[in-house]
């Protein structure tokens, strides 16, 4: 744990040191923003977040019911396996083991359809808003934009004058 910890310390002094070098060198300014408040503030985010979570939430149903279906299967071969023959038991048994082939080869095809769906719906508000940021800092003269929300709180602490998040949010609102 103390590694871990000793080991994001350093990330965060290396992180830290490339942006301040450029801002004393070159002029450069540093900036950050919270992706999360912005998302959440994107035209378009919530109804998208909203239609997938329903649509991943029939997925998981659907992956449920075939699992209580597999259960059940094995449950009742354990209470009959007594008094079934050699022959009859191989057979129930790959009978089962092929539910559960088809139970996973499903729920494989059901994690691919759901995260080509995110991608589907969440795409082009990530690219509205890359734009946005992008715009900003070309139009702000930042070298560096960080976001505070993103790799498990890299950055710890920054001066809330840095804070690009409204005018983030501003500037994709205002997109049409």
């Amino acid at each position: 744990m103390f590694l871990r910890s000793f080991g994001r310390c350093l990330a965060l002094v290396a992180v830290l040191a490339v942006p301040a070098t450029l801002s004393a060198q070159q002029g450069s300014k540093i900036g950050y923003i919270n992706s999360r408040a912005v998302l959440l503030a994107t035209p378009g985010y919530a109804q998208a977040e909203s239609t997938y979570n329903t649509e991943l939430a029939g997925f998981r149903d659907e992956v449920e019911k075939l699992q209580n279906s597999l259960d059940s299967m094995a449950a009742d071969f354990e209470q009959k396996s007594v008094m079934l023959s050699a022959t009859a038991k191989s057979a129930k048994r790959k009978e089962i083991d092929d539910r559960r082939g088809k139970l996973e080869a499903r729920a494989q095809e059901l994690r691919d359809k759901a995260a080509q769906r995110e991608q589907e719906l969440i795409a082009p508000i990530h690219s509205k808003v890359n734009e946005a940021i992008e715009g900003i800092r070309a139009d702000g003269g930042y070298a560096i934009i960080f976001d505070v929300g993103a790799n498990d709180g890299l950055i710890v602490t920054a001066d809330k004058s840095l804070d690009l998040t409204q005018k983030v949010i501003d500037k994709v609102k205002a997109k049409p």
